[in-house]
């Protein structure tokens, strides 16, 4: 039995990060901590492709078109969607996260999430390189070790 963990060495590595203006105060400080992860782990500051879109709606579409370029190793997706007075968030944050699962089904790419649902701007602050972390930061991360792990299971299967 041999058990496989993807490290966090992005030496070599390109990604995508897609970022939503819509509530930029909060997405500018995900990206930071995004961009601050990725080249701490070694990712070239030439290898990050930052792309905005308009709101979190648009974060799978952009990802998609991103992955499907075959220039990256992974993406990540940054947004910020605050819980409001109509179902209008449900319906945002919902898609969001289906689509960007979605993108990483379908063309087998990493796809960090670091999309912040919450009930307001102080959580969103928080979570944006607050008191509870910086989940571009995290995103990131999580970006990282997948693209490691699925390159050694592609060396495996080659070697196979």
């Amino acid at each position: 039995m041999s058990e496989l963990q993807g490290s966090l060495e992005g030496k070599g590595r390109r990604f995508a990060v897609v970022v939503s203006r819509f509530n930029e105060l909060v997405t500018e400080k995900l990206l930071a901590g995004a961009r601050a992860c990725l080249l701490q782990h070694g990712v070239g500051v030439d290898a990050v492709d930052v792309l905005w879109v308009p709101g979190a709606w648009e974060l799978p579409a952009a990802a998609l078109h991103a992955a499907h370029t075959g220039r990256y190793a992974g993406i990540v997706a940054l947004g910020c969607v605050i819980r409001g007075e109509t179902p209008h968030f449900d319906y945002v944050a919902g898609e969001a996260a289906r689509g960007l699962a979605t993108v990483a089904l379908e063309t087998g790419l990493p796809v960090g999430f670091g999309v912040l649902t919450t009930d307001n701007a102080d959580q969103a602050l928080a979570r944006a390189g607050g008191h509870k972390g910086n989940k571009g930061w995290e995103a990131a991360l999580s970006a990282l070790e997948l693209a490691d792990l699925f390159a050694v299971l592609g060396e495996q299967h080659a070697g196979a």
